[in-house]
């Protein structure tokens, strides 16, 4: 079946953002549509200028026999920015306040688009070094793990607090919580992360780290190396940080309970990224 030209743009740029980070052959494209490499290779000019033109991603071209073209996810800062904006404005509403000053944020982290835009931000910081695997704990910051995940096209493990029969045998670390100084544990399979696996750690809310700083001494019961570390929201106001090397998008700088404020401010994002 010969396709027109609109046809194969259409389900190229379809393709490649289906599969980031893989390299993609231009024999693949060429057999799939019928087509001459030479006609494929225009139709890659024309998606990686409109790629770049709006903002949508990057698209590598890999020369050689072996060759051929990959796409990785690119946020431009005005993105990141607006994203900020909103999020921002939307947790300092008064009405996000619960009992002992925490926050709500079960309405952020299960609104797919936000989630969507925070994993394509994250994930646009992360595009470039080699990733194997992305991280997190099993609490709120699962859907934001596997929305970076999507974009980076690799696997999610999870670190759970207790062990689960499905998992087979695990690794079990004790980590002291930066915020309550409490021993507490934290448990992963080990069949979930090879030797040598360079892991990006993704969480929804880092108070003093001790949460992300176990999950990095899990890494060193795997001799895996620690890529990045990425938070949706940091939170200011701690005496001792666990953790120095990190990403945030948003920081909270204050909660006033009796006020009913709540300021919120822009994290490191782009200082750090």
């Amino acid at each position: 079946m010969k396709f027109r030209r609109s046809e194969r743009l259409i389900d190229m740029t379809n393709y490649l953002m289906d599969h980031p980070k893989e390299l993609v052959p231009l024999t693949y494209f060429a057999e799939k549509y019928g087509s001459a490499k030479s006609s494929i290779s225009e139709d890659l000019g024309i998606i990686k200028e409109t790629f770049e033109q709006r903002g949508i991603g990057i698209l590598q071209t890999v020369p050689g026999a072996a060759g051929g073209v990959k796409f990785h996810v690119h946020a431009s800062d005005e993105e990141a920015k607006e994203l900020i904006k909103e999020l921002v404005e939307i947790m300092e509403s008064p009405e996000r306040l619960l009992p002992g000053g925490y926050l709500y944020m079960n309405d952020i982290l299960g609104d797919p688009s936000i989630v969507k835009r925070v994993g394509r931000v994250i994930a646009s910081a992360y595009a470039g070094p080699a990733i194997d695997f992305v991280m997190t704990v099993a609490t709120k910051g699962i859907p934001i793990a596997y929305a970076v995940a999507g974009l980076l096209n690799v696997p999610v493990v999870i670190v759970r607090r207790d062990p689960k029969v499905t998992e087979g045998s695990t690794v079990s670390i004790n980590y002291v919580s930066g915020s309550s100084k409490r021993i507490q544990t934290m448990v992963l399979s080990k069949r979930s992360l090879p030797q040598g696996s360079r892991v990006l750690i993704v969480d929804d809310f880092m108070k003093a780290g001790g949460t992300v700083n176990g999950m990095v001494n899990m890494l060193e019961e795997f001799n895996a190396r620690v890529a990045g570390i990425a938070v949706l929201v940091e939170s200011e106001n701690i005496e001792e940080r666990l953790i120095d090397d990190y990403l945030s998008l948003v920081r909270l700088s204050d909660v006033d309970v009796k006020d009913r404020k709540i300021t919120v401010s822009e994290g490191n994002y782009f200082s750090r990224k």
